[in-house]
């Protein structure tokens, strides 16, 4: 499955006085199975752009194809695709509404139509990617569950459809680190064993580093870079100037740069620079 955006541009309140240009002119493709992170400043257009990946927003001008065709097409089956292509909002445990962790999770395969068999198979399995026992969990209150766990809650609503395609607009916000390595390590693991395509809105460059393959740079609605980490956060002054700053280990790798130390310009990953900096010791000259 691939998303196409071509010269996506979205006003909010076109023609009249308050008229705001949210994104111009945009242009990107997603390819199966990519980890994507849209990082940029607050206001820089990114939750207006994932909204237009599965058709909540439609273009003040421009197209968004998945696999050629175009979302907002007439012919086009938009509910169908919406369950190809799961969206999960900021802070999406303002969302739970049902009396058990099960139920919740099962509303969406529910009105799907799915046999209760399949239901059942889909909240398992969804509660088993969260890392949420569901002997345990399944019949409890998504309302006495922790931050951390009714976020992992809404998630799994979200994965219960099964979805090709998940978009995921900070969905660390908020949590404490342990928390936040809960949701990170499961994003990992749900994209080595279903191969998912993941789109994921961030203001963590630590987290970008850890997991995307590719960046787009937001700015202003429009898209100041593509490329992958590596590419991007060897670019620190481009993303000073849109208002964001590189991981810690190129921050890092810098600052020792600039001391002397022969090491590549391109790390950005702490476990890459350790060791790194490990064979600069000991052999004593450029790694």
């Amino acid at each position: 499955m691939s998303i196409e955006v071509r010269h996506l541009t979205h006003a909010y309140a076109k023609g009249t006085a308050l008229q705001t240009v949210a994104l111009d002119d945009i242009s990107f493709t997603v390819r199966e199975g990519e980890f994507v992170g849209i990082v940029g400043h607050t206001g820089s257009g990114k939750s207006t752009l994932v909204q237009h990946l599965n058709g909540l927003l439609k273009p003040t001008s421009g197209q968004v194809l998945v696999d050629g065709e175009d979302l907002n097409g007439e012919k086009v089956d938009r509910r169908a695709l919406r369950r190809r292509i799961g969206l999960v909002f900021q802070y999406p445990e303002y969302q739970l509404f049902e009396e058990t962790v099960a139920r919740d999770i099962a509303f969406g395969p529910k009105n799907m139509g799915l046999p209760a068999d399949e239901i059942d198979r889909r909240v398992r399995r969804a509660m088993e990617s969260v890392h949420l026992d569901y002997a345990k969990y399944a019949e409890s209150s998504p309302f006495e569950l922790s931050g951390g766990q009714m976020r992992r809650v809404a998630i799994a609503g979200v994965l219960a459809m099964e979805p090709e395609v998940l978009i995921l607009d900070e969905p660390t916000a908020g949590l404490d680190p342990r928390g936040r390595d809960r949701i990170l390590t499961m994003l990992e693991e749900l994209r080595a064993r279903d191969h998912t395509t993941v789109l994921m809105v961030s203001h963590s460059m630590e987290d970008m580093a850890r997991l995307a393959d590719r960046l787009l740079v937001m700015s202003e609605g429009r898209l100041a870079a593509d490329g992958t980490p590596r590419e991007i956060f060897g670019r620190p002054e481009l993303m000073r100037s849109v208002g964001l700053d590189v991981p810690e280990a190129a921050r890092l790798c810098a600052a020792l740069r600039q001391r002397g130390y022969d090491l590549p310009p391109d790390l950005y990953r702490m476990e890459e620079l350790r060791g790194c900096l490990l064979r600069l010791w000991k052999e004593g000259n450029a790694c």
